[in-house]
């Protein structure tokens, strides 16, 4: 169904036959089929969802009839460095390994990385990701001296150009080993507090782990400020930070939402090991995203002609059975760490389901691209669920059924925003050439 024969008048509008999924919905009153689908009638009215009905039952039917495209709420993406976005062009990784990633985007960054450049850059993924239906993400920024001082000012600018069309929040980006530096670590933090921001950082295995983490925690706790960290992407089986970061959590009894991305060597560690790491995890109320794109790409890449042997991913199965909040996102696009890439989640979601077995069942995994991000960044109530009274904020699919729907590109998707249909146009590569020379 092309867009423009959808009918979308600003009175209002009814899309019939949709086929919503039982994990968006706040109440499920349609019968639902084993892939959790089911057939429902979605009345729109002053850009917000006035009704979810089951289907009518009758034939005779007119306008929006969808004949059981799926419809989903709008994505949310809690993983991305968009600071980082679309350099390849001029700084490729050498041999595609985490090393060569690393310096590359070191020496980028200090050649390159100017306010104009940062903006620039920024401005085309967040078309490419508002295009594709994002409505919320969370970036991460390379906030090293003297880095933070451009590029903070610079993200606090795109989230007010770019409020209320995608809701954006910013987390510094340090090494943990920088928090030694007591004096300049405080003027990040106060700096990281006035722009409303996250305390971010890469955690490694330091012989002062511990004491850097208390750090980040008391700063967190005085300032009122979520945490979001990187841990242990690595297939090192002694990376063990994600335990650790459970474990101050629990030293200083902290409140505040957390959330740590990868967790990569968690998959090869021993069993015992494992469960008790994820206790702790469970018992903090700790939020996981992984990352399965970049993961794939990174970990295990071996430059000695021979087949990596581990797909990079965290255990997402594990931790969900726990009860533990779980999530995918998009990470890098374009850029040293991820060669690949245009913040589309649904692409997202069709590798993450092939990676990491998001089906047999299905069950509630399509979560993990909705309210389950939503959940992390701390977003407002029913964010990534589809509910009476939330904003019109919709994608149709061509797609009736999850074979259909992950098996395409859905090019031809459809975004509603606030109850209007949107362009969806992708800005051309070649827009950024005069960045690359």
């Amino acid at each position: 169904m092309p867009a423009q024969v959808l009918a979308t008048p600003a009175s209002g509008f009814t899309l019939t036959r949709a086929r919503l999924h039982a994990s968006w919905l706040a109440e499920t009153r349609a019968r639902h089929d084993a892939d959790g689908f089911g057939l429902y009638d979605v009345e729109v009215s002053g850009g917000r969802i006035a009704a979810i009905r089951p289907a009518a039952a009758d034939d005779g039917r007119a306008g929006n009839d969808l004949r059981g495209r799926i419809v989903t709420p709008c994505f949310i993406d809690c993983h991305t460095h968009l600071d980082k976005g679309h350099v390849w062009p001029r700084r490729p990784n050498p041999d595609g390994t985490f090393a060569g990633a690393l310096e590359a985007v070191d020496t980028d960054r200090a050649a390159n990385w100017s306010a104009d450049d940062v903006e620039a850059r920024m401005e085309f993924a967040l078309r490419c990701a508002y295009a594709h239906g994002t409505r919320a993400i969370r970036t991460h920024l390379d906030s090293i001296a003297p880095q933070e001082t451009i590029s903070w000012p610079v993200f606090e600018a795109m989230r007010e150009r770019w409020a209320g069309r995608i809701d954006l929040q910013g987390v510094c980006l340090v090494g943990i080993e920088a928090v030694r530096d007591e004096a300049w670590f405080a003027t990040l933090v106060e700096r990281v507090a006035g722009a409303g921001g996250v305390l971010g950082a890469v955690t490694y295995m330091v012989p002062d782990l511990d004491e850097l983490l208390d750090r980040m925690f008391a700063a967190a706790i005085e300032h009122g400020l979520a945490l979001d960290f990187h841990a242990d992407e690595t297939d090192d089986v002694n990376a063990r930070s994600l335990r650790h970061i459970a474990e101050a959590a629990q030293r200083h009894d902290f409140g505040g939402p957390i959330l740590v991305g990868h967790c990569c060597s968690l998959a090869r560690q021993p069993d015992a090991e494992v469960l008790a790491t994820l206790d702790k995890v469970a018992a903090r109320d700790i939020s996981i995203v992984s990352l399965p794109l970049c993961n794939l790409y990174l970990q295990d890449r071996r430059t000695n002609a021979t087949t990596p042997r581990w797909r990079g991913v965290t255990l997402l199965h594990e931790m969900a059975a726990r009860g533990i909040n779980v999530a995918v996102a998009s990470d890098n696009t374009r850029d040293p760490f991820y060669a690949y890439g245009d913040l589309d989640m649904l692409e997202v979601y069709r590798m993450a389901t092939r990676i990491c077995h998001f089906d047999h069942p299905v069950s509630d995994w399509p979560k993990t691209v909705f309210a389950n991000p939503a959940a992390a960044m701390g977003l407002e109530a029913g964010s990534g669920r589809l509910a009476v009274g939330q904003r019109a904020d919709l994608i149709v699919f061509e797609g009736r059924s999850w074979t259909e729907l992950l098996s395409r590109p859905e090019a031809n998707r459809i975004v509603i925003r606030d109850g209007a249909l949107i362009e969806r146009t992708v800005p051309a590569y070649e827009e950024l050439d005069h960045l690359m020379e």
